[in-house]
C-alpha cells in the first residue's frame, strides 16, 4: 500500500507543480509522478534534515510542491537547451 500511496502524493504534488508553473509543460502522466516523487524525497530530505518540520506535517507537502516547481523549470531549462 506504500507504493501506491506514494504514487498518489506524487501525482498530486506534480499536478499542483505542474498549475503553479507557467507556460506549457509537454510532461505526461508517469513523468507528472515523477516529478512529484522526486520533489517530495527531496523537499522530505532537505526539510528534515535542516530541522523545519517533521514527516507527516503540512509544511512537507508545501515545501515539496515548491521543490517540484523549482525541478519543473530545471527540466524546462533543459528542454529549451536542445542537448
Amino acid at each position: 500500500m506504500g507504493i501506491v500511496w506514494t504514487v498518489l502524493v506524487g501525482f498530486a504534488i506534480g499536478v499542483v507543480a505542474k498549475f503553479l508553473h507557467p507556460g506549457k509543460d509537454n510532461m505526461g502522466l508517469i513523468a507528472t509522478v515523477l516529478l512529484g516523487v522526486a520533489g517530495s524525497f527531496l523537499a522530505g530530505v532537505i526539510g528534515q534534515a535542516m530541522g523545519w518540520y517533521q514527516a507527516g506535517q503540512g509544511a512537507g507537502f508545501i515545501a515539496s510542491v515548491v521543490v517540484a516547481v523549482v525541478l519543473l523549470v530545471i527540466y524546462g531549462r533543459l528542454q529549451d537547451k536542445d542537448i
